[in-house]
Order: structure tokens, then sequence, then C-alpha cells
């Protein structure tokens, strides 16, 4: 029987693993590099053990230190979590040496499957060697871990070598191993999934399929259980194909089978060696808690003959920092608020929020950087759709910029509302359009204008203003507001026209727009930005500060992070074309390359390989060619 549990993970899914270690009375182990010292899943362990450094290369994927780790602190079991070490077989194969229980599948079965190249080959495929024009788009991925690293579209021949090096070294940084195949880039279609849980005498079941379809840069962003729309024949085929998988190489525990489904047929993806991030869809509709059934498989316990059968929908939102101004470069910085306001009865449906951050929490650049997992269960789809895009709407989410809106606008598409229109190129048709701002900015940015004010009025006394007559000017991002205090106390909106000021006070204000009255809720921090309800503002003066602005051509760092690469021979001098790669940064696993902002002459670069750089860094200087 297992007594203490390690876990060789961070963040939410450690937090996850730890909440139902506490259900079953087991004791908990974290583990902690040193970004992550003060981080939500070390205070909610029991103990913990430091990973010195920061670097996943160093902590994180180091998996002798784990098990040292695990040793020290007396844990007699280690669950991997997902990510970093999940489909190692070295590592799952010392922890069990170490005379440790491992909460995974035997290392055979990580080796036969972890590897998607060695997977492939089980299921009677092979991955291309000799790409030609003809083979074309094709696809890098790398052959171990998941989540979108290590994984490259290639449109034309000249670029497939460049690409091979950019995906073998993001996988080495993610998952300690850059090997990286080639495989035919399959169009449209949906990524589908079926979730299977094995155990020791030799039952399989297969909970249902997930649909994974909304992805971006090959990363999911909304998941569902179960996939809706598929005919019942294709559903019969991919759970006989995934309990044929796992049974052909002895699979024990949790993992998942992935397919993208195109023109009525199933394609093989890859078999996922681990729990899935968006395993909670799964758990929601069948009643269970897959990280209970790891424990009991890893304890030799026999699973009952029948899976419980489903009930209702659940959909399941990906909330990231990351800023689509920048090219949906990933965040960092304080997360002042992280608050989920759920207006429920007890027959509504179920929220569930999973995260590795609370608020005042700080993060981190070198990690992932997903601040939370937000789910709904329901009896229909359109009732847990409907529900998480108004969870989400809600929330206080304070800090870096997130992918929020984006997540919101989705779920309310007609084209997402529609199962028969799901497929993997929804953003490829839909990001622009989702990613502008809403039309309710400018009025939270009157709001902010007016609470801000009213602060003003309160510091310095209830008359006070500057000259009576003229209009207070006001700037957040690109909404210029302008209103005049009133003699006896309030404001007048000038512009935006239409607006009129109700109440104003430093944390909520009442505006009247169009007949319709509204309150908004405004919080303002450190750093110059303001939330004002789901919108958040930064406040800009109306004159630039001439020691703000840069030299024309100037590439700034649009993250922190580190200086990976430089273009291979790339010098002060040399003649570069708008879009060519001059060098990339890391930041949160991934590689973000940065690239000429139009032709014309390198004038100077900065960026050196092991340099970190903070947002803002000059990275390089291109000397646009006169027209």
């Amino acid at each position: 029987m297992i007594s203490t549990v390690l876990v060789a993970n961070r963040g939410e899914i450690a937090c996850r693993v730890f909440r139902t270690c506490r259900e079953l009375g087991l004791a908990t182990v974290a583990v902690y590099s040193d970004a992550d010292a003060s981080a939500l899943h070390v205070r909610e362990a029991d103990a913990a053990v430091r990973l010195p450094g920061s670097a996943p290369a160093e902590t994180y994927l180091r998996g002798d230190l784990i098990v040292k780790a695990a040793l020290a602190a007396g844990a007699d079991a280690v669950h991997p979590g997902y990510g970093f070490l999940s489909e190692n077989a070295e590592f799952a194969a010392a922890v069990a040496d170490a005379g440790l229980v491992w909460i995974g599948p035997p290392p055979a079965a990580i080796e036969a499957m972890a590897s998607k190249t060695r997977a492939k080959e089980l299921m009677g495929l092979a991955p291309l060697t000799d790409v030609t024009e003809a083979d074309l788009p094709v696809l890098v991925k790398a052959a171990a871990g998941g989540g979108g690293r290590g994984m490259r579209v290639v449109r034309e021949l000249s670029a497939l070598e460049s690409e091979l090096t950019a995906a073998r070294a993001e996988a080495l940084s993610a998952f300690g191993d850059g090997e990286v195949f080639v495989e035919p880039y399959v169009e449209g279609g949906r990524h589908v999934e079926v979730q299977v849980l094995a155990d020791t005498h030799g039952t399989v079941w297969t909970l249902g399929t997930r649909d994974c379809s909304l992805q971006r840069r090959h990363q999911k962003v909304i998941e569902e259980a179960p996939a809706p729309g598929l005919p019942a024949r294709l559903v019969e085929e991919l759970y006989e194909r995934s309990a044929a998988a796992a049974k052909a190489v002895g699979y024990v525990g949790a993992g998942t089978v992935e397919f993208l489904v195109a023109d009525g047929r199933a394609h093989f993806l890859e078999m996922n060696t681990r729990l899935q991030v968006e395993h909670p869809v799964t758990e929601e509709v069948y009643g269970v808690d897959l990280v209970a059934l790891q424990i009991a498989v890893a304890e030799g316990e026999r699973l009952p003959a029948d899976a419980p059968a489903p009930r209702g929908h659940a959909v399941e939102a990906r909330l990231y920092a990351e800023d689509p101004a920048t090219g949906w470069t990933p965040q960092a910085g304080v997360l002042h608020a992280l608050e989920f306001h759920d207006r429920r009865s007890a027959d509504a449906p179920r929220v569930r929020v999973d995260s590795g951050y609370a608020s005042g929490d700080t993060v981190p650049v070198h990690y992932d950087a997903m601040l939370a997992k937000v789910v709904v269960h329901a009896p229909s789809r359109a009732a847990a759709v409907r529900k998480l895009a108004d969870v989400l709407e809600r929330a206080a989410v304070h800090g870096p910029v997130t992918n929020r809106d984006l997540l919101v606008a989705s779920l309310r598409h007609p084209e997402f509302q529609d199962p028969g229109r799901l497929g993997t190129g929804f953003y490829g048709r839909n990001l622009d359009a989702l990613a502008r701002p809403r039309d309710g900015e400018a009025y939270a940015a009157v709001a902010a204008a007016l609470a801000d004010a009213a602060g003003s009025a309160g510091r310095f006394g209830g008359g006070w203003r500057n000259v009576r007559s003229q209009d207070q000017v006001r700037v957040y991002g690109a909404h210029e507001v302008r209103y005049r205090p009133l003699r006896g106390g309030g404001f007048t909106v000038t512009a935006p026209e239409g607006v009129r000021a109700v109440a104003a006070a430093p944390d909520r204000v009442r505006l009247e727009v169009d007949g319709v009255v509204r309150d908004f809720d405004v919080a303002r921090y450190p750093e110059g930005t303001v939330h004002v309800g789901p919108y958040r503002l930064t406040v800009r003066p109306r004159f630039t500060d001439p020691r703000e602005q840069t030299a024309p051509g100037s590439l700034l760092a649009p993250m922190p992070g580190t200086v990976v690469r430089v273009a291979d021979g790339l010098a002060v001098g040399d003649q570069v074309v708008a879009g060519q790669p001059l060098l990339w940064l890391e930041a949160m696993k991934m590689e973000h390359r940065i690239t000429a902002p139009a032709s014309g002459t390198l004038t100077a670069l900065h960026a050196v390989p092991g340099r970190q750089v903070e947002v803002g860094a000059l990275l390089a200087v291109v000397q646009e060619d006169p027209q």
C-alpha cells in the first residue's frame, strides 16, 4: 500500500494530484526549482525538496535528482504528472529500481508508445525519410512529449532544414530528448482521442472520446467530451483500435490514443502514455477520478469488468498568459487576482477550476504559461458551452495579458457551436476576427478614467480639479477619454459621446449608455494596468516621453527569455529581407522566432546565445532600405 506520493512535476498538475492524495489520506511531497520556491504546488504539499536552478533541464528533467528527493523525503511512490519526464522510460525504470512505486505504465510500454516514431511503427505506419515537393505539406514532430512543442508545419522544401533544427532544440529543452520525425500533414479534420485505463489483470477500459480540435500552434485550447457528432460505427472503431493498442504493449494505468478524423476515417497520430492535460472532461462525464484510479492500479487493484456509463457533456478551456498583440507570446509577472465567480444553484451546471496559481503568485518565464483549466459539466453540450463562456467572462483575472477574450469569443462563435463544423482549421480561419478588441472596451476606459478621477478627488479634496472649463484627458490603450468634474460632484463625459456618468467611486463606476445602465468594477495596479470587469487596460501618457522612443527598425524582446540561437553567419552589415529569421528566444518551454521587420541592413546585433533578456530589451536594429 502506498503511503506517500512525490509528484515529479509542478504547477497545476502537481496541485491536481495532491488534491486526490489528500482525499485518499496519502502524504505528499513536492519538488521545486528556484523559480518555483514559493509556488502554489509547494505550499500545498506536506513536504518539498529543492531542485537547484530554474531551467527545466537542470530541475524537472533531472530524474536522478527527483529519485533522490523521493528517497530523502520518505516517499514510497512517484507520480509523473504530464510533460517533463512523464513519458521517459529510463526515469520510470529508475524509480522502480530505487524501490519506489511508479504510478504509470511499465517502462516497456512507455518505450513502445512514448516515442511517436516507434508507436507508428507498432501501428504499421512509418515516418517520412526523404521528403520531396510531392510530400508537402509535412509536419515536423518531436518523438517525445507533446503540447505543441517541437512541432512545425512545413509548406516549402527550403524551410525544412531550419524547422528541423528549431524543432530539435525546442524538444530537447522541453523533454530532454531532441529526436524529431517527419510525417504527412493532413489539412483540416478533427483531433479526436480516446481515454484508456488498464489494470495489471488484463482489463482495459475505453472511457469515451474527447474532441481537441481547437488548437493554435498545435497546442490545444478548448477540449470536450464526448466528441460530438461522430457516427456510432466510427466511435466503435476508435474504441477497438485504442484498446488493441493498449493490449499490444501490455499497458497499465491511464493513457490516451490520439487520432485525426478526416473524410470519415480515423488516422492514428500517437499514444500518450500518461495523464492528459484535458483529462478533467472525461472525469466529469464518467464520474471518476483518474488519478485515484491510477493509484489504485499501481497498488495492484482490479478494475471492474465494465467501465461506468457516461452522462452529459463537459467542456474545458485552457486559460493562458499570452498577448495577442505580440503574436500570442507568453507573458510573465504578478497575477494579482485569479478568482472565478460562479452564480449557480444546486441543479446548475458544475464548474471546476484546476490551477497551479492563486491570487498574488508570480508567473515565471521558465515554464508553460497556462494559468488554469476551467471546466463545465452540464446535461447538454449547448448548456456546457454557454456556462463556460459566462464563467470565463465574469472571472477576475488581473495581471499578465491572457487569452480569456479569445476563449469567450471562441465558445460563442457560430462555427464552434455547430458540432458539424468542428475542425483543426478553426483558428486558421477565424483567429484575426476573434482577437479583435471587444466593443465594450471603450466604455471600460471611461469607467477607468472616472474611477481614477474619483480617487484623485478623494486624495486632494472633493473640489480639487485643474481648470474647470477644460476637459480632463486620460488615455487607456487606444481609447482617449475626456470628462469634466462638476461643481457639486460627479462628472460629465464629453468623449466618447453618448455616455453619462451616473456614479463614480475609486473601485466602482456606473455608466448609462443609450439608456442602459451598467456597473463596472475597477482595480488598478502599480505597473500601470487597470482591470475593468473582463477588460485589461494599460494607462498611457498623452504625450510620448522622448526617452522611451526607440530607433526605427529596432527589434525588442517581446517577452523575458533566453537567446538560444542567432541565424548562422549573421553579422552587422548584412543585408536582410523582411520576415527573415534573425534569432530565436526561448521562453516558457517554447522557441519564438524574431524576424526582420523590413528589408534593409543589420546595423546592430545585441543578441548573444545564452543571454537572458527582459521584455523590451534591444536585440537588433535593421535600417530599412530607402523606397
